[in-house]
């Protein structure tokens, strides 16, 4: 299983958003504290984030962020107004390697996934013409979502309609995603936890709070978030409808 959080807001650092929280990533990696599924996430992380020509970028490496003597320095330099990380508690019988790892990116989203999912029963709905980079469940995961913004499919839209068609398939598996396109961050829960914390600087959604704060928000299982420049959106995923997402709360 993994965990991930996504920020979007005014421009924030990697070390801000990752090493200075008491309960950020590294430590959420070792002993997360909401995790339903596995116990640890030290297999691998990742951090994504846009460029200043909008196309998306990542680091990403197996194993605990502590081994990696190069990220501090990196997450001192590293900034953006949005910014996906993760640590990865692989599956059994996935490859541990980078690309397996979270965020994935075909230039222009990223997708992080906390949860799995059967390939096989979920082929179908794979176009052949997209290669994944790994043949874990998230990257295949992260090809099917490629291939509905590649269509012209909004975000907001496409990640609950995969995670439905993805069900359909494959009743047991479980999807948490968190995708983002720089401008919009959208969340799902099936299956495991979420919260999120929102204010004038910004919004943070992430698998569980990165400190012992009071005004973090529970998602409730099968839901649907939505962050952008207009707020925070619910929804249910039982009864996803494109056009509820209008209306912010």
């Amino acid at each position: 299983m993994c965990r991930h959080f996504a920020w979007l807001g005014q421009d924030r650092t990697v070390e801000e958003l990752v090493l200075r929280p008491t309960y950020g990533l590294p430590r959420q990696a070792a002993r997360p504290r909401w995790q339903h599924i596995d116990l640890i996430n030290r297999d691998g992380f990742g951090i994504g984030w846009f460029g200043a020509d909008g196309h998306a970028l990542s680091y990403r490496r197996t194993g605990p962020i502590e081994d990696d003597p190069d990220f501090p320095a990196l997450a001192e330099q590293v900034h953006g107004t949005c910014v996906v990380g993760a640590v990865r508690g692989a599956s059994p019988g996935m490859p541990i390697e980078e690309a397996a790892t979270a965020p994935f990116t075909h230039g222009t989203a990223l997708l992080s996934l906390n949860g799995h999912l059967n390939v096989r029963l979920t082929t179908p709905l794979h176009d052949p013409e997209y290669v994944p980079e790994s043949t874990c469940d998230a990257a295949f995961l992260a090809q099917l979502l490629w291939q509905r913004l590649d269509q012209g499919r909004p975000l907001a839209s496409a990640v609950p309609e995969l995670v439905q068609d993805v069900l359909v398939l494959d009743p047991h598996a479980c999807l948490n995603l968190l995708a983002t396109d720089g401008e919009t961050v959208v969340a799902t829960t099936w299956g495991e936890t979420l919260c999120y914390r929102s204010g004038p600087e910004g919004t943070l959604v992430a698998s569980e709070p990165n400190d012992d704060a009071e005004d973090w928000i529970t998602v409730p299982d099968r839901h649907l978030v939505v962050v952008d420049a207009l707020g925070v959106t619910l929804r249910t995923l039982d009864a996803f409808d494109p056009a509820q997402l209008a209306d912010p709360v």
